[in-house]
């Protein structure tokens, strides 16, 4: 049990150093790391029969699979605001009003390990 604790307890650490940080590059290794120990964590949960046929259980896995869903969709909202941000930094006539202001383009959110690409797999 002690080793599922530690993990209960690197997801809930994660999750909270995911919310605090501002820095992109620190968020998209934060958020992997986090993917990674969630799906751990489900893995642990699929030796416990009694805990996965727990309600409370099933209502947490549910949650973290919304989450998930909405994540997803705010990446692809935050790097289409990037891209047309970009794009408008680098047209005419935005170009004058970018450089007046020293606007610069942002970077996308990426995701740096392939096998994170993929959307995690959350079992019932």
């Amino acid at each position: 049990m002690g080793h599922e604790r530690d993990l209960l307890e690197k997801v809930t650490e994660l999750r909270s150093r995911s919310m605090k940080t501002d820095n992109l590059s620190e968020k998209q290794q934060v958020e992997s790391a986090l993917t990674g120990g969630l799906i751990r964590l489900f893995a642990v949960a699929e030796g416990y029969p009694e805990l996965k046929a727990n309600q409370n259980f099933q209502d947490l896995q549910k949650q973290l699979s919304d989450i998930e869903d909405q994540i997803q969709l705010a990446r692809r909202y935050y790097n289409g605001t990037v891209r047309n941000l970009n794009i408008a930094i680098e047209s005419f006539p935005g170009n004058l009003v970018a450089g007046w202001f020293a606007f610069q383009p942002a970077e996308f959110f990426e995701i740096e390990e392939p096998a994170d690409w993929a959307v995690p797999k959350v079992g019932f």
